[in-house]
């Protein structure tokens, strides 16, 4: 029976490996980077409490995705209306204190109420050279992107709630602030793409239905394999109970029809010794045991005649019908299998049980005796003793 190969672990690894691979590296599916840059603030201011002027700079801000980064500066304006202070009203109107004619201002409005966008229009209505948007409250103190296409050529800063909301409470005190915006630092901010998301979630879904497939199909294989290797030792060792009912048969000094210096086994290629333990196959060809045994495992047939042994046996259904096989009856001029001895120690014993007389030809019937215990060996004796030999007669 030709062995099954067992599949070779890690291949399905390996090809779920490559399509993921593929998946991440596909052109046209990868993520971005997204490039913003932070604003240095710096406002200026006359306390006029002790009438000393005060001034702070911080990198607290950030440019919008569509603003100008150019450096802007003014005094700041608030909306007019309190209840207006996110600005989003198209006719909103300001009021910067300390501002003269059409000097520059900056416009400080809240987050929420409208978009971006129409914060940055209503201002820019009001000619205001930049935007400022301080952030809601429970941002704390972090600032967001803003996305404001369409507002043109105007800077547009936000900040965070606390820096907002101090500036606007010395405004609608009165008290002018004068604001400078600065470049800041460049950035860089990974991200993926909504597109990359969902192709690589694909692969990834691909990649767990590829890998349970395959060990599905490999735990089958393997099963499958294991199964015929169980089968097959189990087949061998029923095969190997048939074979031991083959006659056995020892050669001795002067045996009769084998001729010890010219015969030899057919599968060593070596001449058959006294002593040497012969098999005899239902075909009558004789071979040493250790080398017929081996061979008819593997073969079944002997390696002379190709006379499949096991079939001659009478062995044709499953390996458990051999435990109770009937021995094949001798052909004419062939010596009964029940007549060979199996070992030297069985030779010996028929020897010292042979009778001493045989029996009478008006007698009683009696099995039949042969006088010579040389003639019990196979492909040597006739079935039937001849007569001018004397022997008796059946």
């Amino acid at each position: 029976m030709a062995a099954r190969r067992r599949p070779a672990a890690g291949v399905g690894a390996r090809d779920a490996l490559a399509v993921l691979a593929l998946a991440l590296c596909a052109p046209g599916v990868g993520g971005g980077a997204l490039e913003w840059y932070s604003a240095t603030v710096s406002i200026e201011y006359v306390d006029p409490q002790s009438n000393l002027t005060v001034w702070s700079v911080t990198e607290s801000g950030r440019f919008g995705d569509s603003s100008l980064r150019e450096e802007r500066q003014g005094l700041v304006g608030v909306p007019r209306a309190p209840a207006d202070a996110e600005g989003c009203a198209p006719d909103t109107r300001f009021v910067a204190p300390g501002a003269l004619g059409n000097a520059p201002w900056v416009a400080l409005v809240a987050r929420g109420g409208c978009t971006f966008k129409d914060k940055v229009l209503a201002a820019a209505r009001r000619n205001a050279s930049a935007v400022v948007v301080y952030n809601q409250e429970r941002y704390g103190n972090a600032t967001e992107p803003m996305s404001h296409a369409g507002t043109g050529s105007i800077v547009v800063i936000m900040i965070s709630y606390p820096k907002g909301r101090e500036i606007s409470d010395l405004v609608q005190k009165g008290i002018p602030v004068k604001m400078r915006i600065e470049i800041g630092t460049r950035h860089m901010q990974e991200f993926i793409s909504g597109q990359s998301v969902v192709f690589v979630a694909i692969a990834f879904i691909t990649m767990m239905i590829i890998s349970l497939a395959w060990l599905i199909f490999y735990y089958i294989q393997r099963f499958l394999y294991t199964g015929s290797q169980f089968g097959s030792q189990n087949h061998r060792k029923e095969t190997k109970k048939v074979i031991g009912q083959l006659p056995l048969h020892t050669v001795k000094h002067g045996e009769k029809g084998i001729d010890v210096d010219a015969e030899n086994c057919a599968v060593c290629i070596e001449n058959f010794k006294v002593k040497d333990v012969i098999r005899i196959l239902p075909c009558k060809h004789i071979f040493h045991r250790i080398c017929i045994d081996p061979w008819l495992l593997d073969h079944r047939t002997c390696p002379m005649c190709k006379l499949d042994v096991i079939k001659a046996l009478g062995y044709w259904g499953d390996p458990e019908d051999a435990q109770d096989l009937p021995i094949p009856e001798a052909a004419p001029g062939s010596v009964s299998v029940g007549n060979l001895s199996v070992t030297v120690q069985d030779e010996e014993r028929s020897e010292s049980n042979l009778p001493s007389s045989s029996s009478s030809e008006f007698g009683p019937h009696r099995p039949c005796l042969k006088e010579d215990a040389e003639e019990d060996t196979a492909l040597l004796g006739a079935g039937r003793s001849d007569p001018q030999h004397g022997g008796s007669i059946c």
